[in-house]
């Protein structure tokens, strides 16, 4: 009841458009500042939001998308355009919302969707449950997608190790290379969602 080539098929897509090492430099970055545990407690909220929305479009994602209208490349851009602004925000240095507001912005926006559960990654579930023939396959799917997702809350929750040891000028520096990295990705992800719509046009 359980096929490996269709589970480390789907680990090794979800580890490199979702990539946990990658993700790290930003969460220190977006969650410096606050004690460890609310740090923690936003790692766990940020994979919750992320399985949860993987979750909802792994069981009815293409539904959703034609009763809304929207195609994937629309949704990349969109993705891509929500990552620019965290970055510019990361880039420049800006911390004026206020500390509540801002804890619950980073555990669901940009950490949990799109930064995790992004479009690649949903349109990769997506397709790997239509994909899915059979009950071995299915279990098979979702058991990559828990998975991966404990993974992901492995590294980030670990990574707080790295703030005592950097230090805050070392979490400065962080936080603009991440704001680097965030926003070459958005960028990219921009592209990739434009070459579609001329692609498909």
């Amino acid at each position: 009841m359980f096929d490996f080539a269709v589970f480390g098929s789907l680990f090794l897509t979800l580890f490199v458009i979702m990539d946990p090492p990658g993700i790290t430099p930003i969460f220190l970055a977006l969650t410096s500042g606050r004690p460890v545990k609310v740090q923690r407690r936003m790692a766990w909220q940020a994979v919750c939001v992320a399985f949860g929305v993987i979750a909802v479009f792994g069981i009815c994602g293409q539904q959703i998308l034609d009763y809304l209208h929207v195609s994937v490349p629309a949704l990349m851009i969109a993705g891509g355009l929500l990552l620019l602004l965290i970055a510019l925000d990361l880039l420049t240095g800006k911390n004026d919302e206020p500390k509540q507001t801002k804890d619950v912005n980073v555990a669901l926006v940009p950490l949990g969707m799109p930064l995790l559960a992004g479009p690649g990654a949903i349109v990769s579930v997506i397709l790997a449950v239509q994909k899915a023939d059979g009950a071995a396959a299915e279990v098979s799917v979702w058991a990559a997608i828990v998975a991966m997702h404990v993974v992901l809350w492995i590294t980030m929750r670990y990574s707080l190790v790295i703030i005592r040891v950097i230090k805050d000028g070392g979490v400065v520096l962080v936080t603009r290379l991440a704001g680097m990295m965030l926003s070459a990705i958005a960028v990219q992800q921009i592209i990739n969602g434009v070459l579609q719509v001329v692609g498909a046009a």
